[in-house]
This record gives structure tokens, C-alpha cells and sequence, in this order.
């Protein structure tokens, strides 16, 4: 069975960071491309960071310089480290693998 399970959000101030992290069990995760998608109310989910698997990356044009997917196959860990975090940045993060596998989601506030 797959499982993605997410870590890493909270409450940030304007310019901060924080670090996400998607653990992957159940699932041949070097093979997959894999990205980063965050939704807020009453939007749709929206593209945020991909990595393929042969590790090349792109990012949606709002983060580009702030934040960084990666992924470490010997945990089976996608990350993204975001960096000068503003309100637009706000919603809940969810990690995707492949076509078909999603996380739960994680709260990602900025605030002052």
C-alpha cells in the first residue's frame, strides 16, 4: 500500500522558512517524477515545484528563487525548502508521486 506522509508546515513570519518533507513507503519511489502542489480556500490546487526521475527540476514562476525540491532515494524523501515565504505563499502543501499519489497535506501560514 502507498503512503505519503507529510511534515514540515506551521506558522512562519513574512521573509522566514520552513522545510517540507513527504516520507514515501510502498511505492518503487526512484522511478517516479514527483512534485509539490498547495491549495487555499476556494482556489484550485496548483502547481508549485517538480522534480523528475532523472532529477531534473522546474518551479511555478511565483517561487522560482525561493524555493528548492529535492529528494534523497535512499529515504524515500521528497523535500522542498522554501525560503523569503510571504502571504501569497500560504495554503495547504501536498506532495504528489507519479500521476496518482497524493499526500494529505500540510498547513503552510505566514504571518506576522
Amino acid at each position: 500500500q502507498v503512503r505519503l506522509v507529510e511534515s514540515g508546515g506551521g506558522l512562519v513570519r513574512p521573509g522566514g522558512s520552513l522545510r517540507l518533507s513527504c516520507a514515501a513507503s510502498g511505492i518503487n519511489f526512484r522511478i517516479y517524477d514527483m512534485g509539490w502542489y498547495r491549495q487555499t480556500p476556494g482556489k484550485e490546487r496548483e502547481f508549485v515545484a517538480r522534480i523528475t526521475s532523472a532529477g531534473f527540476t522546474n518551479y511555478a514562476d511565483s517561487v522560482k528563487g525561493r524555493f528548492t525540491i529535492s529528494r534523497d532515494t535512499a529515504k524515500n524523501t521528497l523535500n522542498l525548502q522554501m525560503n523569503s515565504l510571504n502571504s501569497e505563499d500560504m495554503g495547504i502543501y501536498y506532495c504528489k508521486i507519479g500521476l496518482a499519489y497524493w499526500g494529505q497535506g500540510t498547513q503552510v501560514t505566514v504571518s506576522s
